[in-house]
């Protein structure tokens, strides 16, 4: 214990309002939360998504499509693009690619389109295959068999979705699987399209 200015330092002083404290602590912590909920609602979506304050930029994605040309998500510029980073190898991302090929179906029009960019190194012909085993109708081929995609965009696991808006800048990402044609997500990405 030590003295200063006639106090000692390890008094504490009087909760009650009007001494001491005052009201501060006691209206802080509900003017806190309320700004925590606002914050949490702002950037809500469906569960795992991380939407961001503001859009950010994206480095060049490259991949090679069906007939062996090279592409960018240049070609989709005006588009709102689910950009889903898969691999035929991994049992999540097969899972989720029949929701993709539906959410494709039922959104994709003019202003929508989903990219579902395989890094499988066997290329266009093991996609081809998997695509046809599976029943895929609506997605396009899309390959990136070098894999710079899954660093250039920071992946920590796949499949990785990222949502882009109409210049090419990420909104939202989301690491993992997802059912991509219910109603939840649906919604969250119609949001986008307005």
């Amino acid at each position: 214990m030590t003295w200063a200015s006639g106090q000692r330092s390890d008094a504490r002083q009087d909760p009650t309002p009007g001494r001491g404290w005052g009201w501060g602590p006691i209206l802080t912590v509900p003017a806190a939360l309320i700004w925590l909920a606002t914050a949490v609602a702002a950037t809500a979506g469906p569960p795992g998504f991380i939407r961001h304050e503001t859009p950010q930029p994206l480095p060049e994605v490259r991949y090679l499509t069906e007939n062996g040309r090279a592409g960018t998500l240049d070609a989709f510029r005006g588009k709102v693009i689910v950009l889903n980073i898969w691999a035929s190898w991994c049992p999540p991302c097969i899972r989720e690619m029949p929701t993709l090929d539906a959410l494709q179906a039922d959104l994709g029009r003019a202003n929508l389109q989903v990219v579902a960019l395989s890094i499988d190194t066997g290329g266009v012909p093991e996609v081809r295959r998997f695509f046809d085993r599976i029943g895929i109708r609506h997605l396009a081929i899309q390959v990136d068999p070098t894999m710079l995609a899954f660093t250039n965009l920071r992946l920590s696991g796949l499949p990785t979705t990222l949502i882009l808006d109409a210049d090419g800048r990420e909104l939202a990402r989301l690491v993992g699987p997802a059912s991509w044609n219910a109603p939840e997500i649906e919604t969250f990405l119609k949001a986008y399209l307005r």
